[in-house]
């Protein structure tokens, strides 16, 4: 039987470490000695992550709890487990109380070490967001399996616990029974920023081109009549969604996945706000704004999952289903056709364009070089990690943003510079609410926050620095807006922060 205490050792030995292998290395030995009843509670633990998600419990209850530790440890996962489930299971009148009785009882039997693991673990404090990219190694170290299928496997089911558990236990042969299901999301491919268009098309021998949306991604599946919509972090907004339901039911096929991206349109055919688009998605009752659907990808079509095909032939696919609704683009264009295609999406009111390898298979939920976004504006991802009250006009509200890039090797978002510039009254009295609730600890007149809200920047560009721990600072940066489609493992990673740096 594997104890809490291993499990926050080696946390706290990946956390001390920036290299990859030691990381990879320290993880592995740990999944190799866990029982298979242990293997996914103790996945999730160590991704920084609280099995099966929140349990609604606030930091005000956490940080009231106070509570003799344990001498010696003696918590097994499995009763870290059931814990976790007690908790998330009590609802209703007198809840908050019970919650708190329930966490007194399990920190009650933890370790002073364990009590502030398991503290941070229901306030949300350790997820590190890119820490799946090394459990995902880990896991291939520990079950003696390719990386690539443990990634394939992470891909097409959405769940590192459930895919640890097919690994160790049955290897290759069980990660190879993971495919694409029709109404079970999977991770998204993403685009990597280019410094400039030519910079982009000069990586890739046969691209296409395509606009750049300021919309919301969607992932769309049908089999027959029913039809399922996703957000990118795949959550289901089917529901509110009308129109694209009905889109897409509508279509010549018996099954289809298709990947792109909506947003509602002013009557002159430009987008609305992006704040607009995502309100569609919360929306409890009819809005008068309509989405439109532009699709740049074809996963499965009428039996088939197109995964493993090369873009060019995704394209045929989507071509064929859903040609009238396909996001405009070029295939292989020259650069002069290219260029007059980035122009053309400004016009429109869009942000750049996306530069694609047409050899490329579908590589869900990671930042490679198949697909490169491009700009004109720098701007960045970037995760709130805390902010500090204002002054004079801005008294009373949380202003001056800390943030920070993420870190791929799997550690803390790692802080790259401050700013109160570009928020307007509506989003300081939002942040000031919204941070309250995620507050973890005060220092003084700043407030740290769970390190899970992505906020959009733009800036000039970026300096080397001593003063933040990445060794570079944001210039000028002022907020754009907060993306709350995307969470943390998506925000831009330290490497692309550095690579602003003029001649960088």
């Amino acid at each position: 039987m594997v104890l809490l205490s291993d499990v926050v050792a080696v946390s706290a030995e990946v956390a001390a470490t920036s290299s990859r292998k030691a990381k990879t290395t320290a993880l592995a030995g740990l999944l190799r000695r866990l029982d298979p009843p242990e293997v996914a509670t103790a996945t999730a633990l160590l991704a920084g992550e609280l099995p099966g998600g929140r349990a609604g419990v606030g930091w005000s209850t956490l940080s009231s709890l106070q509570v003799e530790p344990a001498s010696e440890p003696t918590l097994g996962i499995s009763d870290v487990a059931a814990a976790i489930d007690e908790v998330r299971s009590i609802s209703g009148s007198g809840s908050g109380q019970r919650r708190a009785e329930s966490l007194t009882g399990i920190l009650g039997r933890a370790t002073a070490d364990e009590q502030w693991f398991l503290i941070r673990l229901f306030g949300g404090e350790l997820r590190q967001g890119a820490l799946e990219g090394v459990m995902a190694e880990a896991i291939a170290a520990a079950a003696e399996v390719r990386t690539e299928s443990v990634r394939r496997a992470i891909m097409l089911s959405g769940r590192l616990p459930g895919t640890a558990e097919a690994a160790l236990s049955g290897g290759e042969p069980a990660l190879a029974e993971f495919h694409l299901e029709l109404g079970r999301p999977i991770r998204p491919m993403l685009a990597s920023p280019a410094a400039t268009l030519d910079a982009a098309l000069g990586e890739l021998s046969e691209c296409s081109v395509e606009y750049k949306l300021d919309g919301a991604r969607i992932q769309v599946h049908r089999d027959g009549d029913e039809v399922r919509v996703y957000t990118r972090t795949l959550r289901e907004i089917t529901r509110n969604v009308a129109e694209l339901v009905d889109l897409v039911r509508g279509l010549d096929c018996r099954s289809v996945v298709l990947d792109g991206e909506t947003l509602a349109l002013d009557d002159a055919g430009r987008p609305r706000p992006f704040q607009e688009t995502m309100a569609r998605f919360g929306a409890q009752e009819e809005r008068a704004e309509l989405l439109h659907p532009y699709f740049f990808d074809c996963l499965h079509l009428d039996g088939t999952d197109l995964l493993d095909l090369p873009l060019r032939d995704r394209l045929k696919a989507l071509e064929q289903v859903a040609g009238a609704y396909r996001i405009p683009g070029v295939l292989t264009p020259t650069p002069e056709a290219a260029s007059a295609l980035f122009d053309d999406a400004l016009a429109h009111g869009h942000e750049g364009v996306v530069v694609k390898d047409l050899t490329s298979p579908y590589a869900a939920g990671r930042r490679g070089k198949a697909w490169r976004k491009v700009k004109p504006e720098h701007t960045l991802d970037l995760v709130v990690l805390a902010a500090e009250w204002g002054h004079g006009r801005r008294s009373g509200y949380l202003s001056n943003l800390h943030l920070g890039a993420r870190d791929p090797d799997g550690g803390p978002p790692i802080m790259v510079g401050k700013t109160f510039k570009g928020l307007t009254d509506e989003l300081l009295a939002w942040q000031t609410a919204e941070f309250q609730q995620r507050a973890t600890r005060e220092e003084g007149y700043t407030v740290h926050v769970v390190p899970e809200l992505v906020v959009e920047v733009e800036l000039d560009g970026v300096q080397t620095s001593t003063r933040y721990p990445g060794g570079v600072a944001l210039r000028f940066a002022r907020v754009l807006r907060y993306r709350p489609d995307k969470d943390a493992a998506e925000a831009d990673t330290i490497e692309a922060v550095r690579g602003m740096l003029r001649g960088g």
